[in-house]
């Protein structure tokens, strides 16, 4: 059977391409030491970058997860800065190692999209939540649910890229950014959602079902 083959995220061709060429000029001045050293960095930045295909859940109600990582979160609490209302945050922390490309939890269209400059902490900290640089959407579900995902930079996560823009039909494990080099992802849902996860649970991004999202009937 022919293995599946694991694509990269485009976001990463420039850091790959110029470890590779650093990594070749050392070879070819002799400098072996210098050269086995960028060749280990090549394949991990290459490693990092990584960004295989995923089974979205045949579900029309599945909430599923928008990050690779581990749950570090779930709370109910008053959300003054994305939703304005009561809602359940859930957080998902990617370390180094997780694969960082973010994807769509569940279908909808994109109503805002909110960057704002910040803080670099460490993006599991409390402090890393209220303070650091983030980008943030807020969806409208067909049901007319509206909800938030918002990605929040690290310590040493400093560039957030987000391809979605306002207006944008999106669909459920649709890819739509990455966080370079370990981060957090936040969820901000209604209070209706049905949760199936627990803290410290390792989640995927477009394939674990996070909860049920119970849209109003008609």
């Amino acid at each position: 059977m022919k293995k599946p083959r694991i694509s990269l995220a485009r976001e990463g061709y420039p850091f790959i391409l110029f470890s590779g060429f650093i990594t070749l000029i050392c070879a070819v001045l002799s400098y072996h030491i210098a050269a086995l050293t960028g060749l280990a960095v090549t394949g991990f930045i290459t490693w990092f970058f990584r960004d295989p295909a995923r089974v979205v859940p045949d579900r029309s109600d599945a909430l599923v997860s928008p990050a690779d990582g581990k749950i570090i979160l779930i709370e109910k609490m008053f959300d003054d800065r994305f939703l304005q209302e009561q809602v359940l945050k859930v957080s998902i922390f990617m370390n180094i190692f997780n694969v960082h490309v973010n994807r769509i939890p569940f279908p909808g269209q994109i109503e805002q999209v909110t960057f704002k400059p910040g803080a670099f902490y460490s993006a599991d900290s409390k402090r890393g939540a209220l303070h650091n640089e983030y980008c943030a959407l807020t969806i409208m579900t067909d049901g007319k649910q509206r909800y938030g995902v918002v990605q929040v930079a690290g310590l040493i996560a400093r560039r957030i890229v987000c391809r979605a823009e306002k207006g944008d039909r999106v669909q459920t494990g649709q890819r739509y950014g990455l966080i370079r080099f370990g981060s957090r992802v936040d969820l901000y849902l209604p209070l209706q959602v049905e949760l199936e996860i627990s803290k410290g649970q390792k989640v995927r991004a477009g394939e674990t079902v996070l909860g049920r999202m119970n849209q109003p009937s008609a």
